[in-house]
């Protein structure tokens, strides 16, 4: 008797499979989400400065800049979209004023993280199909 799709699906490795992908997905979907609201904040109050790159890595950007008013600003969290940057570079970037805290690069924005988070979705599911072809393999194998 062989495994079929539907089966698979019903046992709980084949569940669990699919919960996890679909959360992974979901995750990827809010995280692009996530940066479309910040790109509406900071341009609904958007202010301009010239910072400096403290700090860089892939996923993560330390700077500093300061406001019109003189403050210094380093934001705990650092800047949006950092790939690239280099320590003691000196860019442009747009923050809001109501949060100078939330600070994105000039001219990036969430379409940035659109390509990643489809390439997670996708190795994710390309993944989760071939264990769910493993699953109905080795189900037909145990009957």
């Amino acid at each position: 008797m062989t495994l079929t799709r539907a089966r698979v699906l019903r046992t709980v490795p084949g569940r669990a499979v699919v919960v996890i992908a679909t959360i992974i997905s979901v995750l990827a979907i809010l995280l692009v989400a996530a940066a479309a609201r910040n790109d509406v904040t900071i341009t609904s109050d958007e202010g301009t400065a010239t910072a400096e790159v403290l700090s860089a890595d892939r996923f993560r950007s330390a700077i500093v800049f300061v406001t019109p008013d003189g403050e210094t600003r380093s934001p705990q969290l650092g800047v949006l979209y950092p790939a690239n940057l280099v320590p003691g570079q000196r860019i442009e970037v747009e923050y809001s004023r109501s949060d100078p805290d939330l600070v994105r690069v000039a001219g990036r924005n969430a379409t940035t993280a659109i390509i990643p988070a489809l390439s997670v979705v996708v190795v994710t599911w390309a993944i989760a199909g071939l264990l769910l072809v493993l699953l109905g393999r080795r189900g037909r194998r145990g009957h």
